[in-house]
């Protein structure tokens, strides 16, 4: 089992904790966690592209001139995709770009970046999370303490108004609860700060 050690919100170190190996000790899916992500984006996506087609286009009802005679190719319409202001042909159309990935490959790809954090030293566990009111300035000065640098994440064990609400104007800094945790936010923020709770729950969840 990997041991980490646990700090308090000033940033002293308090004790250790040995995490799950099923959760924390795995060997990083870097294939898992790729097709998830890729998923994950694509499922972001609108989708609300659009062209017009020539039969949508404006215009074009009467046929330039006549079939034969004039010397010049026959053409049917001016709104023909070739002619300037004309249709476009095969172009983007409103779509979904969703799609559904197994169960297991996006439990898998969670377990793998929570074990590359581990690896990485780029997980931080905190006993608590001692805030009796909503003030950016102290959690901006517990992540000071705690020395962390980058992009951030703080991950709790459920919906925490406090917490969420005093580190939401604070930038490069995001917090999710486990229900909601995902692997793109895991890769694109650098440290992973946790609480001994958030370490239960997930290993409840994912072990």
């Amino acid at each position: 089992m990997p041991k980490i050690d646990v700090y308090n919100i000033e940033g002293k170190k308090v004790s250790n904790i040995e995490l799950a190996d099923s959760v924390f000790g795995i060997e990083p899916n870097e294939k898992i966690v790729h097709s998830v992500l890729v998923n994950y984006m694509a499922n972001q996506r609108q989708g609300t592209s659009n062209t017009k087609t020539r039969a949508e286009v404006a215009g074009g009802g009467r046929k330039p001139w006549r079939q034969k005679g004039t010397g010049r190719a026959r053409q049917g319409s001016i709104r023909a995709p070739h002619w300037v202001g004309g249709g476009i042909a095969l172009g983007p159309k409103p779509r979904s770009y969703s799609y559904k990935l197994n169960k297991k490959e996006r439990r898998l790809a969670i377990k793998s970046c929570l074990s590359s954090k581990v690896i990485e030293n780029e997980l931080t566990v905190v006993d608590k999370f001692e805030f009796n009111a909503i003030k950016t300035k102290e959690v901006a000065k517990m992540l000071n303490s705690l020395k962390l640098e980058g992009k951030t994440l703080i991950l709790l064990p459920e919906k925490n108004e406090i917490i969420q609400k005093s580190a939401r104007n604070i930038k490069g800094v995001k917090t999710l609860s486990v229900n909601t945790i995902n692997a793109y936010d895991l890769v694109n923020y650098k440290n992973l700060v946790v609480t001994l709770d958030t370490v239960k729950r997930l290993e409840e969840v994912y072990a």
